[in-house]
């Protein structure tokens, strides 16, 4: 089911969805919807607004994308791509169905937890933030935690913990 325009977020026209992989909406039947919500949501939680594209794509994929950007020779769960300084977007995202899949398995998530985890990672990435040194690294999962819990999901990080 694509976005529906009476849904939380729907009104987040700033984010386009390409899907390179089938395989999505079978998984994630409302996936556009649940996108656009998690992605409104970081942004309303950081204060800020702005445009980014979210790539739905596969493994193998994912696993080039990784290589040629960050050198590392694996498919990852999400990538993010800041747009340069003074662009008129934020940047591009690009989430692996094959690993969300795995992932949200192996963790006891519902895929759409996971996915909309994903987004909200991947959105504060392109706003600034990281989880490269400790502080750093908390501070993140506060705000993931933050959001996840005004979209309805579990807190992933007490999920892990546990």
């Amino acid at each position: 089911m694509d976005c529906d325009s009476r849904s939380p977020g729907a009104d987040f026209p700033g984010l386009d969805i390409i899907h390179e992989a089938a395989g999505w909406r079978a998984a994630l039947p409302r996936v556009e919807w649940l996108a656009r919500r998690a992605a409104a949501a970081a942004l309303a939680d950081q204060g800020e607004a702005g445009h980014l594209t979210l790539l739905l794509t596969d493994d193998a994929r994912i696993r080039r994308l990784n290589a040629g950007f960050r050198g590392k020779e694996k498919a990852t769960n999400v990538l993010s791509f800041p747009a340069p300084e003074g662009a008129p977007t934020l940047g591009d995202l690009a989430v692996s169905l094959g690993v969300l899949r795995r992932e949200a398995l192996q963790e006891g998530r519902t895929l759409a937890a996971h996915f909309a985890h994903l987004v909200v990672h991947g959105t504060l990435h392109l706003l600034g933030h990281d989880h490269l040194q400790a502080g750093e690294a908390m501070l993140m999962e506060r705000a993931e935690a933050r959001i996840l819990r005004r979209l309805g999901f579990p807190n992933p990080w007490l999920a892990r913990a546990a």
